[in-house]
Formats: structure tokens, sequence, C-alpha cells
């Protein structure tokens, strides 16, 4: 047989069977990213996020997140937790702010998980629990699901761990604008059209029951706003004349139809760049 044929039926079948995923090197970083096709954690040395202290509007939710996670790093019992509520107010930004000031007295990994990768989750879970010495914030960011959408049963994996459970290094933590991560028109048109109407509402609904902590987020006040600016200001030494900067933060405000952590830090970058300063 030509050895080009021999080749190509060698790689189609690596393709269908590939090779094991070598072990991560968990000491290349403290936070990693979960890819697919093929399966692996890529470390990621700089992770982009800001200062605890900046996050100005959420200290209830941002104080009980801290001494969750603060518990499990230590080893003691700890809560998955979902992040739900108004975009742009922090949640994602409160996740990785609360790793980087956990670290700093405790080894704690990050490892992040994006929706469409949540069918290999059992991959990656065992990968995490193969390296018991080490603890794990599983992270899956604006998470939700569509009426068509299979992909929350993968999640009770993560959540229940099914027979073997949940490894007790990993934990869930997730982001979504959704409480029960289901759009509410498709929980209505289950209980209009479903045979048994509170059953197939219980089986979508229940998926946000397995979280032991629920942290809302909710519009912030022109106050919270105006003083997250403010925070942006003296972390970066910029002083802008107090009315001015009032003025055009509410124009700016204004022109968005909203008020959040994100459209403040729009509102400082515009400025910044106004002013020559590198952020």
């Amino acid at each position: 047989m030509d050895n080009a044929i021999l080749i190509r039926i060698a790689e189609a079948l690596e393709r269908i069977n590939p090779a094991p995923v070598p072990a991560p090197d968990f000491d290349a970083a403290n936070a990693f990213i979960w890819h697919t096709a093929p399966d692996r954690l890529d470390p990621v040395p700089n992770v982009s996020r800001v200062d605890l202290d900046l996050l100005i509007g959420i200290s209830r939710a941002r104080d009980i997140l801290h001494e969750n996670t603060l518990h499990f790093a230590q080893g003691l019992p700890a809560n998955n937790a979902l992040l739900w509520g108004s975009r742009g107010m922090g949640k994602s930004s409160l996740v990785k702010a609360i790793h980087a000031d956990i670290t700093a007295n405790h080894p704690l990994i990050l490892v992040e998980l994006s929706r469409e990768d949540l069918p290999t989750v059992t991959t990656l879970l065992r990968h995490l629990r193969a390296a018991p010495n080490r603890r794990f914030i599983l992270f899956c960011d604006d998470l939700s699901f569509s009426h068509d959408d299979t992909h929350y049963k993968s999640l009770k994996a993560v959540l229940d761990g099914g027979i073997e459970g949940r490894p007790d290094n990993v934990i869930f933590y997730a982001t979504s604008n959704r409480r029960h991560l289901m759009p509410r028109d498709m929980i209505e048109n289950e209980r209009s059209t479903a045979i048994s109407p509170s059953e197939a509402v219980e089986e979508k609904v229940s998926l946000s029951d397995r979280f032991g902590l629920w942290l809302g987020f909710h519009p912030c006040s022109q106050d919270d706003y105006l003083a997250m600016i403010d925070g942006y200001l003296a972390a970066h030494g910029l002083v802008v004349a107090a009315d001015t900067l009032r003025a055009e933060a509410i124009e700016w405000q204004a022109t968005r139809g909203s008020r959040s952590g994100r459209v403040a830090w729009q509102f400082f970058t515009d400025l910044a760049a106004r002013h020559g300063v590198k952020v």
C-alpha cells in the first residue's frame, strides 16, 4: 500500500481517537483557560483585572464572596456561587479581583471555562481531581441557556458531581444576567405548552438552585457611579476639576441610558486619553 495512504489512515485514526492529553503544569501560572479540540489547559501569565478596592457599590456581594473563597482556599467547606444581575456591574471583575487578593496569601488557581465547552467539563474535572494538593476556582462567565440548549445538563456534573461527587479541590463560580440562567419567556413557554408544566419548569430552573450562594448585582446609584470614577482618577493620579468632572460624567451616562461600573470605566478611559494619561 502507498505510504501516503497509510499516513492519511493514521492521521484519520488519530483524529477519531486522539492521544491522551498530558497532565497540565499547574506551576506555570495561577490562572488557566480550558480549550477544546484538542482538550488542553493553557496558562494565563497576566490576568486582565482591576483592584478589589476599585469595585464600588457591591460591598455586600464582595464581602460574602471573599469570605466564601477564603474558606475554600483554607480547605474549609464552601459553596458554589452564582453572581447574577445587571450587566456591567462588576460580576466577573469581582471574581478575578478576589482571586488575586486571596492568592497573595493562599495558593489558588483560577480556571476559566466557556459555556460552549461545558460538554467537556468531565474531562476537565478529571485533570483537576488528579491534582489534590491544588485548589481550583472553575469560572464560567456570562452563563445562560436558550430554549433548545442542553449544555445545562453538563453543568450538573460540576455542581453535583454525579456518582463521583464534585472534586473536593474544585469550586464553581458563574456569572449571568439571568437569575435562573434561563430566559423568562422560555420558562413561561414551558408552563403553557408542556404536558407536565411544573416538571418541565423544575428541570430547567432547578439548575440555579444547585448554587449555594446567589449574589445579586443591581443598577448603581448616581453617587456610586461618580464614586467609581473618583476611584479610577485617584488610582491613576489624574486630577480634574470637580464641577467639570461631574458634568461630563453625567452627560456620558445619559448618552448611554444607563449607569454601571462598565460605563464609569469607559468614561474614565475617554477622560484619561484626553488628558494624555495611560491606563
